[in-house]
């Protein structure tokens, strides 16, 4: 006796796109950043009864308002840049490094201790302790879950995430070691008199050596990934280990090697955050950026030049937001919210360039 079972296909279907011309990405990407304008709009005039205009033009004028204001904003975007730039090669490898946060932290601290320490040595050489030290540190706490994960086959998004708590916890033991006064609990603003192992000022601006020092590594690692041989080599693993090793490809040197990459440069942009802006280490130097850097790497799909895109626009949004929130007395949520609307936007542009919604079109039986 046979049975018969009614089958449907799924209403819908994601479809992986194999490609999608340039242009059309873009009118996607443009129409997407037009209705999250649109509905923010919305929402403003809704809840606040403000002309959403005039918000948006605050949210311009505190990013762009005056030549001070866009110094900052520049400073900020370089230092989101460079830990999105440290997390390429990881992430180009599928080597999920969440750790950002802690080889910032591990970076800075090396810095912090450099300018406590050997201040008296000549600029040139204090810069280049500073320099290497923080390179040094980053790559160190990046090698320990690389280690384990090409060793052991350890999970390494939950081992990076853990050094994160760890890192902190350094940092708040150094802090107090180095409180000034004491009992602040806060190291304060180091050699605030001699400025020492502080960025000199470049064309009159004191962030102009930031945003050389990242664009300068931005291009680096734009050339490293995409030009040499260790860039392939990392591209072969991140889309298939069997094939890697097929081709002779050493899998643990690689991995092992991109991470000390990694967590170098996110040790770098401690140093760049230490020296070049806070002049100060706390819990808060990294201030959530290692993990803001992953959406930013994501959504360049850790192409490094349109990183710089990327990470202007999230920085225009968060600063734009504290603009709008102080101009019209919204609280921080609401300013959230109107940020959160457009990067969901943004976000949900890049699922729809990349995937592809296939409906069905009529019933199906199959008869088993």
């Amino acid at each position: 006796m046979s049975n018969k079972n009614t089958q449907k296909d799924p209403f819908v279907r994601i479809v992986r796109r194999s490609s999608m011309p340039i242009p059309l990405a873009w009118t996607i990407r443009g129409i997407s950043m037009l209705l999250a304008l649109l509905l923010s709009a919305l929402l403003i005039y809704t809840i606040t009864k403000l002309d959403p205009i005039e918000v948006y033009k605050s949210m311009f004028n505190g990013v762009f308002g005056n030549k001070m204001r866009s110094w900052n904003t520049f400073k900020d975007v370089a230092f989101l840049l460079c830990i999105s730039v440290g997390l390429a090669p990881a992430f180009k490898m599928r080597f999920w490094n969440i750790g950002a946060e802690g080889q910032v932290l591990m970076g800075g601290i090396a810095t912090a201790a450099c300018m406590l320490y050997l201040a008296a040595l000549p600029t040139p050489l204090l810069f280049l302790c500073m320099i290497a030290s923080s390179l040094l540190a980053g790559a160190l706490w990046a090698l320990i879950p690389a280690a384990f994960k090409a060793n052991f086959g350890t999970n390494e998004t939950l081992f990076t995430l853990m050094m994160n708590y760890v890192a902190i916890q350094i940092t708040s033991f150094l802090v107090s070691k180095w409180e000034n006064p004491f009992g602040s609990n806060t190291v304060g603003i180091i050699n605030s008199l001699t400025r020492a192992g502080w960025f000199p000022s470049v064309g009159g601006q004191k962030y102009g050596l930031n945003v050389i020092i990242v664009l300068v590594l931005t291009v680096f690692m734009f050339i490293y990934l995409k030009y040499t041989k260790q860039g392939y080599e990392i591209a072969v693993v991140g889309e298939s280990v069997n094939t890697a090793r097929y081709a002779g490809i050493n899998v643990k040197k690689t991995m092992i090697r991109t991470m000390l990459i990694s967590g170098a440069v996110c040790g770098l942009a401690g140093f760049v955050a230490v020296s070049g802006a806070s002049h100060t280490i706390s819990v808060d130097t990294a201030g959530g950026r290692g993990f803001t850097a992953i959406i930013v790497a994501w959504l360049s799909k850790f192409n490094t030049p349109m990183m710089i895109l990327v990470s202007l626009l999230i920085v225009f949004l968060e600063n734009g937001a504290d603009r709008i929130a102080t101009d019209f007395g919204l609280n921080e949520h609401a300013s959230e919210i109107i940020s959160a609307i457009i990067l969901f936007f943004v976000l949900g542009s890049e699922f729809f360039i990349n995937y592809k919604l296939v409906f069905r079109s009529k019933r199906e039986e199959v008869t088993e």
